[in-house]
């Protein structure tokens, strides 16, 4: 069969470019081996999420109850519909991708598909049929899985990934987390909210080590409040799993120590899959892991594009979607400008979450800006003290000389919710003074935003 577009992967690049495809009046098609949605929606944001919310309830009950004047006796959770109820949501949404494809009217074809050459796609069914599909242009969104270290090879039981952290049988006693990135605070967080002795191991000096560092900071001291064990500065050698559990051997500055566990979750990155999709066939570019793409996700084969997480840009669900649409707008010949990546928010859902665009504090000085920066805390807002949650701050790092907002970092509750705003003022050039006269509403997490900022320009009246 022929068609205008064919998509090879269903994740959040591949379902929305698809739909967007067929928006403009384009033949379309997504081959997808798994369920719609890909890895973001089956098993990575989504389900992870359901996860998160499960622990900040029980955290909230367990305790924080008394200072709201609330006592009960004999709570307990079931944790086989804690996790059930994860894949639930995940499988409802996917439900309702399958939905939109259908409504759009995507061919939605199962199987594994690899290019050919020729414009063309074969796709094996999961009985081992082959069918052929062509296409006038070709887009590979095949996304990614967990990255294995070499001394840590998955076994499934007891050292796992993200993915089999989040549909554990039971829940493990102890857990070390290897890798503090977004992935491993997540599940740090989760799991030490339930009950399990947590320990995270960073190879780098700071945890969530992309952020700012009065963020990392921040985290860190809000973790080990919590009871998280962290070792940053560390790097495990060996792992020993012939016995009951688990042990890993840790190199510090220190000396070696080892790590006793019944589980150890890797969380040290992502490999794309770009395994065996014929890549070497058609002759795409490909270099360290990742396909080379111009500004419109072109790759030097016409007719062939690539985006999401094969592609150099972050690896983030947000990112993967943005460029789908543009790419394929791009394709069917509208006027599209090239994506700014130097204004992708980045969140993590921990507990305080975290949300960040722009410079860091340290690069917007490495970059030579004679900068003003703003600090407001959560300690000091009247809608955190209500509702409980006064951890954590909003940063923010403005141009002096201009005025232009070079980045916005932010931790506490409800923080990822809050990004957009900072996202929003910087593709539109706000300049700092504009923040301050935008009336901000009052009771509210947001307005510590406009504090911030105010402080940057000596004129915070609340602190």
């Amino acid at each position: 069969m022929s068609y205008d577009l064919i998509v090879i992967g269903g994740g959040p690049a591949g379902y929305v470019g698809a739909i967007r495809a067929a928006q403009l009046g384009k033949k379309v098609a997504v081959v997808e081996v798994d369920r719609a949605g890909g890895t973001c929606l089956n098993w990575g944001c989504i389900p992870t999420k359901a996860l998160l919310k499960n622990a900040e309830l029980y955290t909230t009950l367990t305790k924080k109850a008394k200072e709201f004047g609330i006592s009960f006796d004999n709570l307990s959770y079931d944790w086989s519909q804690v996790v059930g109820r994860s894949r639930k949501v995940s499988t409802r949404l996917a439900g309702g991708i399958e939905f939109l494809f259908k409504k759009n009217k995507v061919d939605y074809v199962k199987g594994y598909g690899a290019v050919t050459g020729e414009n063309t796609v074969e796709v094996t069914a999961a009985d081992g049929t082959k069918q052929s599909l062509t296409g006038a242009n070709i887009l590979i969104t095949t996304g990614c899985k967990s990255r294995e270290l070499p001394p840590l090879p998955f076994n499934g039981t007891s050292v796992i990934s993200s993915k089999e952290a989040m549909n554990l049988p039971e829940q493990p006693k102890s857990l070390v987390i290897i890798g503090a990135g977004a992935i491993g605070v997540e599940f740090a967080y989760f799991y030490n909210s339930m009950g399990t002795e947590v320990t995270i191991v960073e190879y780098l000096p700071y945890i969530v080590p992309v952020e700012d560092i009065d963020v990392s900071k921040q985290l860190e001291k809000s973790f080990k409040k919590s009871g998280i064990n962290i070792m940053t500065s560390a790097e495990v050698t060996k792992v020993d799993t012939s016995g009951e559990g688990v042990k890993a051997t840790v190199k510090t500055a220190k000396g070696e120590q080892v790590l006793e566990a019944d589980i150890i979750l890797s969380a040290v990155g992502i490999k794309t899959n770009i395994e065996n999709i014929g890549l070497e066939d058609v002759g795409i570019a490909v270099d360290r892991d990742k396909i080379l793409v111009n500004d419109y996700y072109q790759t030097n084969i016409p007719g062939y594009y690539a985006i999401g997480d094969v592609t150099p840009g972050q690896a983030l669900a947000h990112v993967a979607s943005a460029e789908g649409i543009l790419c394929v707008e791009k394709i069917a010949g509208m006027h599209v400008e090239a994506l700014d990546y130097g204004n992708i928010p980045g969140c993590t859902y921990a507990s305080p979450e975290i949300a960040s665009v722009g410079l860091t504090e340290k690069q917007a000085k490495d970059q030579g800006y004679d900068i003003k920066v703003g600090k407001f805390p959560f300690s000091a807002s009247g809608k955190a003290s209500a509702s409980g949650a006064k951890d954590g701050f909003v940063k923010v790092i403005f141009d002096a000389k201009y005025g232009e907002w070079l980045g916005c970092h932010m931790i506490g509750a409800g923080v990822t919710d809050m990004i957009a705003e900072a996202v929003l003022g910087r593709k539109l050039e706000t300049t700092g003074h504009e923040v301050l006269k935008a009336v901000h509403p009052h009771p509210t997490m947001s307005e510590a935003v406009m504090e911030a900022v105010a402080d940057a320009y000596d004129e915070v009246i609340h602190l």
